[in-house]
């Protein structure tokens, strides 16, 4: 079950490998593909270093739109289209991100447990 929470970060880094493949960027391609295989190492440094690489990815998808939209937009062509599936693909890169908020994801990179507090609590101790 796990690998399918995981299933979306990879799938996240595969498609900014391609986008830095396509603007001919190897050393962006390159560290990409470095974090798709990060993924698979069950450390909680290697868990928050793939999140913040995938947010850092969103924020390309975004920087992308904004010059492609007004690269068409100055040609005079339609840009709705493509801003509409790269803002797609910036939401689901920002979602692989936020799975690593996860109860289940959060154990399986070895996490420490967080406390169940009580209403009233803010310690987490038991009085």
């Amino acid at each position: 079950m796990t690998t399918l929470y995981l299933a979306p970060s990879v799938i996240g880094f595969l498609l900014l490998v391609a986008h830095f493949f396509r603007a001919e960027n190897h050393p962006a391609m390159i560290l990409a593909l470095f974090m798709t295989g990060l993924i698979f190492v069950r450390r909680p440094w290697a868990a928050r270093t793939v999140q913040i690489g995938l947010l850092l990815g969103s924020v390309e998808w975004v920087r992308a739109t904004i010059s492609l939209v007004i690269a068409r937009h100055d040609m005079g062509e339609p840009f709705l289209r493509l801003a509409m599936i790269l803002g797609g693909v910036f939401l689901f890169t920002v979602f692989s991100a936020l799975i690593f908020q996860t109860r289940r994801i959060r154990a399986h990179f070895g996490f420490s447990p967080v406390p169940n507090l009580r209403k009233g609590d803010t310690d987490g101790s038991k009085a």
